[in-house]
């Protein structure tokens, strides 16, 4: 499928209600101070669902200004790059076996090295990683392995020019994760001390942990390498109306610390999948 027959495709879409019929007038606003990106995983459903290919989701996502499709693999990249989007945040790893561990160290570290490697072949700036599971262990012997074991691996992230950033996590909805509270994680990153490892700080999953995301910004932006989005409580669609954060003001806080990176959409729709996306990065264009 070529590029004209996309936008016909799209446009047919947006005549039935499925697609929104502003897409070119939001291509053409360029307003987007803030990098924003969308997690493809959310979605995939929705596309399946409605015949959709990557191809015509890369073309509205590019309409809507998005940057970037993330947590997508090397035999996704190339549609991707036909419509000018990158992979802001690069796989890597499982989140229950993480480098809490030092028995998973030899395994990690070849692990996140290869999706270094890929990175840096497509030009993408940072790859995830995970603290893993307590699974008993104690925080404090977990905060010290994860510090033996990135330690291990951070010279090379250094070397490539790329950053790790590990998720912040609830460790509700993903039971038993070492990773689910702030002064964990900044405590981590001030020991690594490193421009190349930060936080991937997903504003759902904090929220679910009690934390303040806006005071989490304003105290520890230097730590935050990567945002991710989510309504709370529930992970659906950001807006005001149907969830108890307010991200326009979120958004703002984060456009005070200037930040240079990406914000990426990582909310459960409910509703018209494409349309929650467009409201969502209407709602975050700051």
């Amino acid at each position: 499928m070529n590029r004209r027959d996309v936008l016909k495709s799209l446009s047919a879409l947006a005549a039935v209600g499925i697609l929104p019929h502003n897409l070119d007038a939001l291509a053409a606003a360029g307003k987007y101070g803030l990098k924003q990106s969308v997690c493809l995983w959310c979605y995939n459903g929705y596309l399946k669902k409605n015949h959709l290919s990557l191809d015509q989701f890369s073309e509205f996502c590019a309409k809507l200004g998005l940057k970037s499709i993330e947590l997508t693999g090397p035999n996704e990249w190339e549609v991707m790059k036909k419509h000018g989007l990158m992979c802001a945040m690069v796989p890597s790893g499982s989140i229950p076996k993480g480098f809490n561990r030092l028995e998973n160290h030899e395994e990690l570290i070849g692990v996140t090295k290869a999706a270094i490697d890929r990175a840096v072949a497509w030009n993408f700036p940072n790859v995830i990683c995970f603290s893993g599971n307590c699974d008993g262990m104690d925080k404090e012997e977990g905060l010290r392995n994860c510090v033996t074991g990135l330690k291990q691996v951070i010279p090379y992230a250094k070397e490539k020019g790329i950053i790790l950033n590990m998720e912040f996590l609830n460790s509700i909805n993903h039971k038993d994760y070492m990773g689910d509270k702030t002064d964990w994680l900044v405590r981590l990153v001030h020991e690594l001390d490193s421009p190349h490892f930060k936080v991937l700080y997903d504003i759902y999953h904090a929220a679910m942990m009690g934390e303040d995301p806006i005071q989490d910004i304003r105290e520890h932006h230097d730590c935050w390498g990567h945002y991710h989005t989510g309504g709370y409580p529930g992970r659906a669609e950001i807006d005001k109306a149907s969830q108890e954060l307010d991200y326009v003001a979120i958004m703002r806080e984060i456009a005070k610390t200037n930040y240079q990176g990406y914000v990426g959409q990582e909310f459960c729709p409910r509703r018209d999948a494409l349309k929650s996306l467009e409201e969502a990065v209407a709602l975050c264009d700051i």
